[in-house]
């Protein structure tokens, strides 16, 4: 079994939206909901420490397939602390399905459902306006910025228009509620999601001058 201690050298490099403190949150979130779900918890875990330990840092080219360099960082991991194939493929279709922008394959396993939540649960809340400001920043893109109505409607960018931070918000972040899986992480998500919308509504208002 992977350990804490283990992971932490994982992340040594990792910039501070996905670090370790990242990966001890989302740990600490799925032990609550693994308990409550009644998940493999040896699973579980090393899923949760292994899902972000390969190219996950913004501006990556490689950030969009980090699920996937993950899960096969993981396999190497497992295969030499002695897992069996079918456990190991239980972790990584836990890691390959971590992402909100996924590549079709969806969580089927109540592990691969709670590392989901438990990941997505991380962006919400305070935590989760601290997140997206830093990865605004790392990114290299403004904390705001006017979103075109084409991003409104259809939620693309038009051409020379920045992903801020509240372009991030308008395009996943106010849309993490309702795509979690478990009963035990939606509860969770209720007050995480009303403080994350207060606060970019009056952020809003205010970058606007309307407050």
């Amino acid at each position: 079994m992977p350990t804490i201690e283990q992971a932490r050298g994982w992340y040594s490099s990792a910039d501070s939206v996905h670090d370790f403190d990242h990966i001890l949150r989302v740990y600490q979130t799925a032990q609550h909901l693994g308990k409550i779900e009644g998940a493999d918890m040896e699973i579980l875990h090393a899923a949760v420490l292994l899902h972000d330990a390969i190219g996950s840092a913004p501006g990556e080219q490689a950030r969009k397939a980090h699920h996937l360099a993950s899960a096969e960082f993981a396999a190497t991991i497992l295969r030499l602390e002695g897992w069996d194939d079918e456990r190991i493929a239980a972790v990584q279709h836990c890691i390959r399905t971590h992402r909100y922008r996924g590549t079709g394959e969806v969580p089927e396993t109540i592990e691969a459902k709670i590392l989901f939540d438990a990941d997505k649960l991380d962006v919400l809340g305070a935590v989760g306006v601290a997140r997206v400001i830093a990865y605004a920043a790392l990114n290299r893109q403004p904390f705001y910025a006017e979103p075109s109505r084409q991003f409104l409607e259809q939620g693309i960018l038009e051409p020379g228009e920045p992903h801020s931070a509240y372009h991030e918000y308008l395009f996943k972040l106010r849309k993490i509620k309702d795509r979690l899986f478990t009963t035990s992480a939606r509860q969770l998500a209720e007050e995480r999601d009303t403080y994350l919308r207060e606060f970019f509504e009056r952020f809003a208002r205010e970058m606007r001058g309307e407050a």
